[in-house]
């Protein structure tokens, strides 16, 4: 009698929404084997009976085969009872216990879905929302585990026959596949034109949304996760309006193109690029505009002075339709696509809030009948030295989970009050939340809240221990103080968070300091000043303050950031430099600030000292007459770089200008402080002598990049440490990026960069995560 064996297989990881079961059905049954697979809150769990070799078979390759969705943390099988029986069916999912499957995000539309959408014969051509096992909504649809089509936003939509069939066929590629639909059950595509909004009908929806962009109207478009404002980019009178409308002052819009082909004349792109803009996740991916790029294609409005377009390609089918398929009439070659808010407010989910919402916005609105249950803005991504550089992460990266270097208990960190994301961990895994924005707005924080509410109900973590930022004017970290009901709330250093974030993104354990070099506008410091140019020797458990930049008065808060010219006269002044006429940032202050200026510095009033790198590239930027109004965060500094890249590109390297180092005094302990003073003195020397603006802020560039070299040979020396995380918002900078790990390099040190988590406070809860877990650790054992 032959021998039959049977073994139970749970597989943990992303394996639902990614068409695993049905992978199994087809590896199961292609062997011979019989048994099952299912659906339960720990992950997919089959079993499979027959010959050891094909059993063995089986189980050997089942990750490595795995669906191109997948994520495959784990496969562990045992040997159960025989149970006899012939065939393999899926069976209905299992509910209860703690969930530990992982949701995966939404991705693009697939090849073999866009064919359809554009066959002609096919009985889901032009059908809004096509997709299949291999693509789609996922991560924005769940409203609970196992992922099944009633735990999602199409439960409300049953399958008509034809769809049933093939949710039913093992051999067809929507098997199991959950956001299944087609014209005649699917959701329904509506345009609403007008104030009040009325639907238009007798029309196609997509092709009149079509006719209203290519004349010049604004559009709210419903998206996977949210609505975008969508015009055509070619339109000055168009892009500017709907500047003007969204109160977006000079900050840079995101385009989407229908192909590469409609890009790559525009923008520089290499293969990296090509990849991200191309692959699943489909963010917007930050690119250097050519020099030779024709007039007039993309209208000046889109993105003033900024050396980098924003652009992604289609992701959703409605997308493909409003850019036109092959053979449809022509329109928009280049649309405007920026999230559907007002500047400051979380985007807009709800179909009757975007009707109330975005009425003093929009002109129309192609919007649909399926929820969208979790708010997901795009994500943003640049390439630096030939490595993605996540700027914001959200959707087609959230939720995937990040791999910890240490276990961890169930904690909740609060991330900060700007680009804002909070982050879960427990074990060997943590949860960043997709973006949700900037806390100051009211609806942000219920949007984070609901957000909160979600990711905790798909991950089963129920934090025990809290973090939050130091601050204790963060909205982030009051709200985790109401909440925390007796847990342990650790409060983290904000430059500290950063470097543990980094350190997480790379696996290091903490057995050892890194020098952590923290370069951004604002963080609250130990000592109650405005931190932002952090030299820290650091682990999780704690950090030593090696350096920082030299401290200068910060005027009038947030007035100094949005008037960068405030900035360069207080740098100025501490310099014992005069406020002389022909300096640029002089003549953009009026005379009546300039006189009040000079008495508050006088008598220190509302001038909280800051060491803030950010701050000194605003000084800088107005110092050398390239940006003397900040219209949104790091206006002045893009626009340096933007200078620095015009004589760089042009003539190579330039020789640097020269940071004064101050040593405390001989046995004293203390921080480094590195004085800006000579290089302020150099700058004025430069425009005086008629230097361009280009090649000052080069040699500022080179000056910073000469500074991490210096101080962080100098930590070398001192404690024996050799690598180095370059962390926080101003190293979204790729040209002093790549300048400071290219000169630590070259001294061989091992550099950290961010990758996969964003640089800026967008990555602030998983180093928040990490340090807490250290603390509580600590205190659990003292």
């Amino acid at each position: 009698m032959e021998t039959v064996e049977r073994r139970r297989i749970t597989v943990r990881g992303v394996v639902q929404g990614v068409g695993f079961r049905p992978y199994v059905y087809t590896r199961a049954t292609g062997l011979g084997l019989a048994g099952h697979v299912t659906n339960t809150p720990e992950g997919v769990v089959a079993e499979v009976e027959g010959a050891p070799d094909a059993v063995t078979a089986f189980c050997d390759r089942l990750a490595a085969d795995a669906p191109p969705l997948a994520v495959v943390d784990a496969v562990d099988h045992r040997r159960v009872p025989v149970a006899g029986g012939t065939g393999f069916t899926i069976v209905a999912s299992r509910a209860g216990g703690p969930a530990r499957t992982l949701v995966p995000p939404d991705v693009a539309t697939c090849a073999d879905c866009l064919a359809e959408l554009a066959d002609p014969a096919d009985r889901r051509h032009r059908h809004p929302f096509i997709t299949c096992t291999h693509c789609g909504p996922r991560f924005t649809i769940v409203t609970g585990l196992p992922y099944d089509r009633a735990h999602t936003t199409m439960a409300a939509f049953p399958m008509c026959p034809d769809c049933a069939r093939e949710y039913a066929d093992p051999a067809d590629r929507r098997f199991h596949a959950q956001p299944v639909a087609c014209p005649a059950c699917g959701p329904r595509l509506r345009l609403l034109d007008g104030h009040p909004p009325h639907e238009v009908t007798g029309a196609d929806p997509v092709a009149e949304a079509r006719r209203l962009l290519a004349a010049g109207a604004i559009l709210a478009v419903k998206g996977i996760g949210g609505y975008h404002l969508a015009c055509d980019a070619s339109r000055p009178g168009a892009v500017a309006e709907l500047r003007r409308r969204k109160a977006r002052g000079d900050k840079p819009f995101a385009l989407m193109a229908r192909d590469l082909a409609g890009l790559e004349h525009l923008v520089h792109t290499g293969p990296e690029e090509r990849a991200l803009l191309t692959g699943a996740a489909r963010p917007i991916v930050l690119l250097r505009r050519r020099a030779d790029a024709p007039a007039g294609e993309v209208a000046d409005e889109v993105a003033p002075r900024c050396p980098d377009l924003g652009v992604m390609l289609p992701y959703t089918p409605v997308h493909h339709l409003l850019l036109g398929l092959p053979g449809d009439p022509p329109g928009p070659r280049l649309l405007v696509m920026t999230s559907g808010n007002l500047s400051g407010e979380p985007i807009v989910t709800e179909d009757d809030e975007a009707l109330d919402r975005l009425a003093p916005l929009a002109d129309a609105w192609l919007t649909h009948d399926r929820p969208i249950h979790v708010p997901c803005d795009d994500s943003v991504v640049r390439v630096c030295d030939g490595e993605p550089l996540i700027l914001r992460r959200s959707r087609g990266y959230a939720p995937l989970p990040v791999a910890l270097p240490l276990p961890v208990p169930a904690v909740l960190a609060a991330g900060g009050d700007l680009k804002n994301t909070f982050c879960l961990g427990e074990g060997r895994r943590a949860w960043l939340s997709a973006h949700i924005g900037d806390m100051d707005d009211l609806a942000t924080q219920y949007a984070r809240e609901r957000a909160e509410r979600q990711l905790e109900s798909v991950t089963g973590v129920t934090p025990a221990v809290l973090a939050a930022d130091l601050h204790p004017g963060y909205r982030s970290g009051q709200r985790a103080r109401r909440d925390a009901a007796g847990r342990p709330l650790v409060r983290v250093q904000h430059h500290h968070a950063h470097i543990a974030s980094a350190m997480a993104e790379h696996g290091l354990d903490g057995g050892r300091p890194v020098i952590g070099v923290a370069f951004d506008g604002t963080g609250y410091g130990d000592d109650g000043a405005v931190w932002g140019g952090e030299f820290l020797l650091a682990d999780y458990a704690g950090y030593t303050r090696f350096a920082h930049l030299a401290y200068v008065p910060l005027p009038g808060g947030d007035a100094a950031v949005h008037r960068p010219y405030r900035m360069a006269l207080s740098q100025l002044r501490a310099a014992g430099i005069a406020w002389t006429p022909d300096l640029p940032c002089v003549a953009a202050c009026p005379p009546d600030e300039l006189r009040v200026l000079a008495g508050q510095l006088e008598r220190n009033l509302n001038c909280a000292p800051t060491s803030s790198m950010g701050r000194l590239f605003d000084a800088v930027s107005s110092l050398a007459g390239v940006c003397h109004h900040s219209g949104y965060e790091a206006q002045a500094a893009i626009e340096l770089e933007s200078a620095a890249l015009t004589d760089l590109t042009a003539s190579g390297p330039v020789p640097g200008y020269a940071f004064a180092l101050r040593l405390p005094p001989d046995g004293a302990e203390g921080p480094v402080a590195a004085d800006p003073a000579p290089v302020l003195a150099a700058v004025v020397a430069d425009l005086r002598a008629g230097t361009r603006p280009a090649w000052i802020a080069a040699r500022f560039h080179t000056a910073v990049a000469e500074l991490v070299g210096a101080l962080c040979g100098l930590a070398r020396e001192r404690h024996g440490l050799d690598t180095v995380a370059l962390t926080g918002g101003v190293f979204a900078n790729t040209l002093l990026s790549s300048a400071c790990a290219r000169i630590l390099r070259e001294r061989d040190f091992t550099v950290l960069r961010h990758v996969r988590i964003p640089p800026n406070d967008g990555g602030l809860s998983l180093g928040q995560l990490m340090v807490a877990a250290a603390v509580h650790a600590t205190d659990h054992h003292s």
